[in-house]
């Protein structure tokens, strides 16, 4: 009879120091299965920057209030892998079937041997979508799906707007130019040199070199702005709205940043301003033009919209870097050097 498999995880020992990075592949406990969830043996597990930043202590504050807080930390939020035990109340999948899915940030992470999540957040992997293309997805994904409709971009609506996304050339812009220009919008993206052929690829209609271009020189003609790049050009990029726009998201707002320096009543007073600025520059846009600071949260609705996409026409951020489990430092350190390309861990290489 063959042994049980001891359940594993990459544990990261958290480090204020950026050049430090401590991570240990051990055991860890079984986690029971609740009746809706399922079993999931990870194959493969993606490196979003965010872990990066964790690592080094981002977000602790406000994270801790998830359980995702704390001196030691399991890190990662999607993966892809094999089902290999449902829970009493399942019944859509079972051992066997391959998934891709999501953890909801907390004490569990997905940087583990085994995940046990809802089935909310997990979905069959369509024949033929590697393990490791789905894996990239899911988080960033959700997280540009909730910026898109915070701004009151969708299908319906995109068709006639025009679109800012600076930072374009980051795993968030390049999941924001194939969805936006599939929905018939038209894209410009604010880019490095390095990414403006990839842009273009992609479906942008018209591309802007953030070195040779300043954000003040684009017209002020955009029907929605997203800033993916720097909290710094947040004001420039808003500024590109035009005078009855839908309004602007940014993903690099500062407001756990803010709160891990300063504390909760300090950090929380200088994004309150921050986020005051933002509306007074929306003052002369007609209503309603929306300010959203955008925060990855699970969606189902965007889990879905993914599943569409692996099942139709897969959207694609390239994977350039693949490592064991028991050898992820590597891993962290292409993300954390800011690439456009993605890594993933993997079970088996």
């Amino acid at each position: 009879m063959t042994a049980p498999r001891v359940p594993m995880a990459l544990t990261c020992r958290v480090s204020p120091a950026a050049t430090e990075l401590s991570l240990r592949w051990q055991s860890a406990p079984a986690r029971p299965l609740g009746h809706d969830q399922v079993r999931v043996a990870v194959q493969v597990a993606s490196v979003n920057p965010i872990d990066v930043k964790r690592a080094a202590g981002y977000g602790q504050r406000v994270l801790s209030l998830m359980g995702a807080g704390g001196a030691e930390l399991v890190l990662g939020n999607d993966f892809a892998g094999v089902v290999t035990e449902v829970g009493s109340g399942v019944k859509h999948l079972a051992p066997g079937v391959r998934v891709w899915g999501l953890v909801p940030t907390g004490a569990q992470g997905s940087h583990r041997s085994e995940v046990c999540v809802s089935t909310r957040w997990v979905r069959p992997l369509p024949d033929g979508v590697p393990m490791a293309s789905a894996a990239v997805l899911p988080y960033t994904f959700t997280t540009l799906w909730r910026a898109l409709a915070a701004v009151g971009l969708d299908a319906q609506t995109a068709g006639a707007c025009r679109v800012l996304i600076n930072g374009a050339g980051g795993a968030l812009g390049q999941l924001a130019i194939q969805v936006l220009s599939r929905w018939g919008a038209s894209v410009t993206a604010v880019c490095g040199p390095r990414s403006l052929e990839r842009s273009v690829a992609l479906g942008a209609a018209q591309v802007v070199d953030r070195h040779a271009t300043a954000l003040s020189a684009v017209p002020s003609a955009f029907d929605a702005t997203l800033n993916f790049g720097l909290w710094a050009d947040d004001a420039e990029v808003m500024a590109r709205l035009h005078a009855s726009a839908r309004g602007h998201a940014t993903t690099v707002h500062p407001l756990l940043a803010e709160i891990d320096a300063h504390g909760w009543m300090a950090g929380g007073l200088s994004c309150w301003r921050a986020w005051q600025g933002g509306r007074r520059r929306l003052q002369g846009i007609a209503p309603p033009a929306r300010q959203a600071w955008t925060v990855f949260r699970p969606d189902e609705g965007a889990m879905d919209a993914l599943q569409a996409s692996l099942l139709s026409r897969p959207l694609v951020l390239d994977v350039a870097h693949r490592a064991p489990f028991g050898q992820a430092d590597s891993a962290f350190v292409h993300v954390g050097q800011g690439r456009s390309t993605r890594a993933v861990l993997v079970a088996h290489l």
